[in-house]
């Protein structure tokens, strides 16, 4: 059998810092049959520029329209049986695109394949890049398997899978990847594999962070509602309850600064929080020691509470917005 022609599709804004690590990753790939699409999304740094010193095709966006359809854009300019998407921030070990290509070969079934970044980040940056680095390696690593949510920032889709579940809803800015992998995965299996991997650069301060956190558990209100059920893989029972208990322990805290006696509610949420996805802080303790432990755990109660202050927010929105109710319902055109 010929070996199919992968396009690795990278979509690109603003990324000035870190494209040309991406792009050398890429073209140092051990599998050789490639076509290399980046995708500028009407970036203002210069960062097309230094990826159009490298032997790949640079598409220019006519305007910003955000991940969804600059992927979608990358799409239609791609040639390959398989397209392989890598966020411009993201650079690949030199044999993930032969792995991936494997894997459709072991098993003709799969619609996609997603990596798992390593737990190093790209860059030495600071505590709260590790902090983040960490939890994203560990969700994914400890999901490895059969999923129903999708990572675009590194995995390979095969291209007849991708056109059957449709394109990417240009006009979810925040949510496009869950929408995307939810069509796919209802039609194709999905696998989380760390067979694919890859190394990422992340945000070094926590408020972006918690910005996110919370605008995308916003986000994934009408997603849920609609479905009934939260995503296969890195979506957990005790992860959900982790949140609630992080919550309540950072609600109760001033309260019991000032009334004493109710000092145990809090440390019981955070001891119930911890509990509920121990295996993470396990891991974080064996990585890193005691003393960044805390300072993790320490962050890792800001994102849950910034998830759980998003799901209630979404909930309001939901209530009261139709147009809200509906984002996930639209349909999706070519």
């Amino acid at each position: 059998m010929a070996a199919p022609l992968v396009s690795v599709v990278v979509p690109l804004y603003n990324d000035r810092r870190t494209v040309d690590l991406c792009l050398r990753s890429v073209l140092e790939q051990t599998y050789r049959k490639l076509e290399v699409i980046v995708v500028d999304d009407a970036s203002t740094d210069g960062s097309a520029e230094i990826a159009a010193l490298h032997p790949v095709t640079v598409v220019r966006a006519g305007r910003n329209g955000g991940p969804g359809a600059t992927r979608n854009l990358g799409v239609r300019h791609a040639r390959g049986e398989i397209v392989f998407f890598l966020d411009a921030d993201v650079t690949l070990h030199p044999e993930a695109v032969a792995r991936a290509v494997e894997l459709f070969e072991e098993k003709p079934s799969y619609g996609a394949v997603f990596g798992i970044p390593d737990k190093e980040p790209l860059f030495d940056e600071g505590p709260v890049c590790d902090y983040r680095i960490l939890q994203y390696h560990y969700w994914r690593k400890s999901a490895e398997g059969l999923v129903s949510g999708g990572f675009y920032a590194l995995g390979a889709v095969r291209r007849s899978a991708f056109l059957e579940a449709g394109w990417f809803n240009s006009a979810l800015r925040q949510t496009e990847e869950i929408d995307h992998a939810e069509r796919l995965a209802a039609r194709s299996p999905m696998l989380l594999t760390s067979r694919v991997r890859g190394r990422l650069s992340d945000e070094t301060r926590m408020r972006p962070l918690l910005r996110k956190a919370f605008v995308r558990s916003r986000l994934r209100v009408p997603f849920y509602l609609d479905r009934g059920r939260a995503m296969q893989g890195m979506e957990t029972g005790g992860r959900a309850a982790a949140s609630v208990l992080a919550a309540l322990a950072l609600v109760t805290l001033p309260l019991a600064l000032v009334w004493p006696a109710t000092a145990p509610v809090p440390l019981l949420a955070l001891a119930a929080c911890v509990l509920a996805d121990l295996g993470q802080y396990v891991f974080v303790a064996r990585e890193r020691g005691p003393a960044f432990l805390v300072f993790f755990t320490g962050c890792h109660l800001l994102m849950n509470t910034a998830v759980v202050a998003g799901l209630a927010v979404g909930l309001v929105q939901w209530a009261v917005s139709g147009r809200f109710r509906r984002m996930y319902r639209t349909e999706v055109a070519a």
